[in-house]
Formats: C-alpha cells, sequence, structure tokens
C-alpha cells in the first residue's frame, strides 16, 4: 500500500539504522507544493511490504507531511556522506541524501549513519517526491489549520409573522454514561490533552496536539509538531477550558518523531493520562483518537486498530527536515493535519499510540487547501516505544537510538535488509567492533527476520531495530550464499539526530 506521499510509487526509506550508500539507481522525484500544516503524505510502498495489499498502485497527488514528498531513495534524515537510496547504515542517524528528501533528485552521495551530518540543499517547502519503498512512507498529520474552512450562515426573516418555533420538551437530570462509552472515556481524556501552537522566529508555524505527561508539566507530543520553535520560537498549549500556558522544549528526537514540551508556571491540578500497553494491543480493537484536526481543537473519532507494526516513514519535506520511522499502529479513526502528537487511546482510555501519520490520495484538503484529510488510514507511534524515548528527553534532553553497526541497501527487490558492499563515503560497510562485525555478519548478507519479525528491507530493519533498546540482544536471521543462518545481535547507541 502506498501512503499520503506524493506520485509515483517510492522505494523504501530508512526504518532503522540503516545509512544511504551511493548508488546510481536512485531517481529524482518531482517537487509539489506545500500546504500550511506540517502534514506529511505516504509514497507508494511495494507489495513486498509487510501488510502491503497485492500491486497497490501509486498514488497520484498526495501530499507529503505539509504537502511534501520523499526524495526516492533517499534517507530523509540527513545521515552523512553516502548515496540516496542505496545503503544505511544500521545505526543513527540515516546520512543526508545529495539532494533533500522529498526533493527533486535521488543524487549519488550522502553520508553514513554515524558520519557528520551534511545539510541537503534548501528545497522549497512545497517540493514533493517518494521516500524509498519497501516501507509506507507516511504523511505527518501536524500543524497548521490548513486554510479555511468555509461555511455560511441562512439568514433567519426576522420579519416574518408567520414562522413557528417549536421547542423539545426539556428534561430534567443529567444523563449517565457508562465507563466504557466513547463518551466517558472522552470526558476524562479531554481535559488532559492540549492544543499546540508552534511558531518559528519567522513566523512560520502550526497547530498540532500534545497531552499531559506527567504532574510537572511535561506534555508528550510529536516532534513535528514544535519543530518550528525549537530555535528560539514560540510555543504555546491551550487546554479544552481555555487556559493557555506558553512552553519551551525539553527534548526531541526526530527519528522518532517524538518530542516533550514543559508548560511555564504550570497548573498543580493536571491530570496525566494513564498510559496502556502498545504490545498487548489486538487488531480490531477499539480506538479513539483526539486532537485539533484543521485546528478544530478537542476533536474526537474513533475506529479500530487496523493492523500492528506496520513500517512508515516520513518527514515534512523540508530542507531541514530528516526522516522519522516507526513500526507503527494502523488505525481507522479519522486522523487528519492537526491531529499529530494527540493521543490514540484504547476503550478503557488508556494511551497507547501519539498519532503521527496519515495516508492520503489526494493534495487537496478541507477548505480547498492543499493539505490532504483522512482516508481511514493513520499511523501511531507506539506508547511504549514513545514512553521510553520521553522518559530519555526529559532525563538528558537527546534521544538515544539504537544501532547494529552495518551500512544495508535501501533499494528495493534485495528480499530483505542487504548489507552493502561498502559504506557511506568509502568506509566499511559493517563497523569494526560493532555489533554486527561481533555476530560475524559481512557485506553481501541479506538480513531477513528480526526475532519474529520479517525483514523485507532496510528501511523496516531501521523501524524495528528502533523498537528496541541499546543492549538488548535480538536474533537476526540472514542468508548468505544461498544458506540460511541465525545468529544474536547486541545492540549498539547512538545519542543524538546528528
Amino acid at each position: 500500500m502506498s501512503t499520503e506521499n506524493e506520485g509515483t510509487a517510492v522505494p523504501p526509506a530508512p526504518s532503522a539504522p540503516p545509512v544511504p550508500v551511493e548508488t546510481p539507481a536512485a531517481s529524482a522525484q518531482t517537487a509539489a507544493p506545500e500546504g500550511g500544516a506540517p502534514t506529511a503524505p505516504i509514497p507508494a510502498v511495494p507489495p513486498s511490504a509487510p501488510g502491503a495489499p497485492e500491486q497497490a498502485p501509486a498514488l497520484a497527488e498526495q501530499s507529503a507531511y505539509a504537502s511534501a514528498g520523499a526524495g526516492q531513495g533517499a534517507d530523509p534524515y540527513g545521515q552523512g556522506t553516502g548515496a540516496p537510496g542505496s545503503a544505511a547504515e544500521a545505526g543513527w542517524p540515516p546520512p543526508p541524501p545529495a539532494t533533500p528528501s522529498y526533493a527533486d533528485g535521488g543524487g549519488s552521495g550522502a553520508d553514513a549513519w554515524g558520519s557528520s551530518y551534511q545539510q541537503p540543499a534548501p528545497k522549497p517547502k512545497n517540493g514533493r517526491g517518494g521516500l524509498v519503498a519497501a516501507i509506507l512512507v507516511a504523511a505527518l498529520v501536524a500543524g497548521g489549520v490548513g486554510g479555511g474552512i468555509g461555511y455560511s450562515l441562512a439568514k433567519n426573516n426576522d420579519n416574518s409573522t408567520d414562522s413557528t418555533t417549536v421547542s423539545a420538551p426539556s428534561r430534567s437530570g443529567s444523563v449517565k454514561r457508562a465507563s466504557g462509552t466513547v463518551a466517558n472515556v472522552a470526558a476524562k481524556a479531554l481535559p488532559s490533552t492540549v492544543t499546540i501552537e508552534a511558531q518559528s522566529t519567522s513566523g512560520e508555524g502550526g497547530t498540532g496536539t500534545g497531552f499531559v505527561f506527567d504532574t510537572q508539566g511535561h506534555i508528550l507530543t510529536n516532534n513535528h509538531v514544535v519543530a518550528d520553535a525549537v530555535d528560539g520560537g514560540k510555543l504555546t498549549a491551550t487546554f479544552p477550558n481555555g487556559k493557555k500556558y506558553n512552553a519551551e522544549v525539553v527534548g526531541h528526537a526526530q527519528g522518532y518523531d517524538v518530542a516533550v514540551i514543559k508548560l511555564k508556571n504550570a497548573p498543580s491540578d493536571l491530570k496525566p493520562l494513564a498510559l496502556g500497553d502498545s504490545d498487548k494491543v489486538a487488531v480490531g480493537d477499539s480506538t479513539i483518537a483526539i486532537g485539533a484536526p484543521f485546528g478544530l481543537s478537542n476533536t474526537v473519532t474513533t475506529g479500530i486498530i487496523s493492523a500492528k507494526n506496520r513500517p512508515v516513514a516520513s518527514s515534512d519535506g523540508s530542507s531541514s527536515s530528516k526522516a522519522s520511522y516507526m513500526s507503527a499502529l494502523q488505525t481507522d479513526a479519522s486522523i487528519n493535519p492537526g491531529n499529530s502528537g494527540g493521543p490514540l487511546l484504547d476503550e478503557q482510555g488508556a494511551v497507547i499510540g501519539i498519532n503521527s501519520a496519515i495516508q492520503s490520495t489526494s493534495s487537496g484538503g478541507l477548505g480547498g487547501t492543499s493539505q490532504s484529510g483522512s482516508i481511514g488510514l493513520g499511523f501511531a507511534i507506539p506508547i511504549n516505544q514513545a514512553k521510553n524515548v520521553a522518559q530519555q528527553l526529559i532525563k538528558t534532553g537527546k534521544p538515544v537510538y539504537p544501532v547494529i553497526g552495518a551500512s544495508v541497501s535501501l533499494e528495493e527487490g534485495t528480499g530483505g535488509a542487504k548489507i552493502t558492499e561498502q559504506g557511506a563515503s568509502g568506509s566499511d560497510a559493517v563497523t569494526s567492533g560493532g555489533p554486527a562485525d561481533k555476530a560475524g555478519l559481512k557485506p553481501g548478507d541479506v538480513i531477513t527476520k528480526l526475532d519474529d519479525q520479517v525483514i523485507d528491507s532496510g528501511p523496516t530493519l531501521i523501524g524495528e531495530i528502533w523498537t528496541h533498546q541499546p543492549n538488548d540482544t535480538v536474533k537476526l536471521t540472514y542468508t548468505r550464499d544461498g544458506k540460511t543462518h541465525t545468529v544474536d545481535v547486541t545492540l549498539g547507541q547512538r545519542e543524538g539526530d546528528s
């Protein structure tokens, strides 16, 4: 299946610690205009991607995270010198493509994971393209009211003498709703959900959502919701009761698309939302999403869990943006631009995910904007992962990423995550003394499974590795010279996004 990324089918974007290595096969993508708020659409996913429908057609005119697309074959996370669309190191962050991902071209140079980040050339915010296939490249649904939502009011003829007003009989007493109803869950969760407005020093910004994480005033949200306010911008959080607080960014992780902000002069009566266990969620479970779609704060929608472990990569397409990778919870609850960062709840009201991305078939949005709307394919970061990232950000202000220390191909059709013959910038494909090296992995090996999860590409491997913690031991299944092998690998770590 394909996600809200524009136009032609896109190859897989790095979903785990891989790093793109130069490849002439990377092709350019066409730029397209972006809407007002950060909402990234998703490119087509190859039939080989886990859970992808057979022969899923590429979606035409899809808008990327704020209507920007992903550069085909490029790792939007500016990972170092190496070729976009070819390989990525199974570490963090992936190397930057020669041209900005979600931009016009695939280029040939990109840095390896772990090498210095080379800023890609600036690109228009409205540029679109495609992320490397093999995984879903989702549209980050963050900010921006995204254009006018038109409405008209019919005038009543006040001079009419034959108009009659009929009112329904009033009932005394309050209506009681059972604890398991959507109304009851919403009533308890809404007071702990905020609408976030982020604005850069240049005045650009958008609207997203967040929710109370603890009584100290920490709010959990998406990185792309607050990205504009990171460097000296303005950040506010408004509760449903109308109370607005200034806030500051405590820490943000572009790779995970998770951020923590803290309210200034936070009230003493904050009630954190209860966190559920996303590992125990099952397909078919009921879901409730809360957010501010197109600026409509405190909106509640419902659905079910449509799929689990859906590999998704997203980016807003801007020159400074890096891709985010997740093994997502998929839901058909209506999610639109502005829902990003909001809670995805189970039927008991516990948070099981953070709404982050959507797939859309059109670049047109509500009120004629360039943003796309929900077609019932939304993606959320599992709360178990987001919780660990949030705690790390609160503790140190920086994210930590697990790595395997190997460069893998980002091209589709490799039957898995293939370790390249050479790493980025001519470095070794397998880091000497790293986890993969210690496990005996070599260039040319094709990783096909991580524990019980099927790996169909380098990007999928990234997303799966990032569901773990450094020092976790995972079992990798790989093929070499036509024979299948398994080996235990203890994950290393990398700190920070750069």
